[in-house]
């Protein structure tokens, strides 16, 4: 499986912005499709974004898109999101997952390795 380790969480006015960085390593990296969700207090994980093997390929939820842009680096086996105009409503922690082989998905079940997670906090 892949190690993801999150980074780059924290505390943040609402507004603002913050850029979520998932550091990669164990496997071939550019072989993995990734995705990125969150989770709240009580709430289920909910899926943010995607990006194929070679970031051609996005998908976004309809909650950030425009907000929210994935992207990855694969000479430096990192994936990020960078978040802007942060709301209260986007408190949780983040994961990065990564599919072997896989094309970018919304379904958390597509994703075999996770990260431990990143803990984003927005205050007002």
């Amino acid at each position: 499986q892949m190690q993801l380790v999150e980074s780059g969480g924290g505390l943040v006015q609402a507004g603002g912005s913050l850029r979520l960085s998932c550091a990669a390593s164990g496997r071939t990296f550019s072989d993995y499709a990734m995705g990125w969700f969150r989770q709240a207090p009580g709430k289920e994980h909910e899926f943010l974004a995607a990006i194929g093997w070679i970031g051609r390929i996005t998908l976004y939820a309809d909650s950030v898109k425009g907000r929210f842009t994935i992207s990855r680096d694969n000479a430096k086996n990192t994936l990020y999101l960078q978040m802007n105009s942060l709301k209260l409503e986007d408190t949780a922690v983040y994961y990065c997952a990564a599919d072997y082989k896989g094309l970018p998905g919304r379904s958390r079940n597509e994703y075999e390795s996770w990260g431990q997670g990143t803990q984003v906090t927005v205050s007002s």
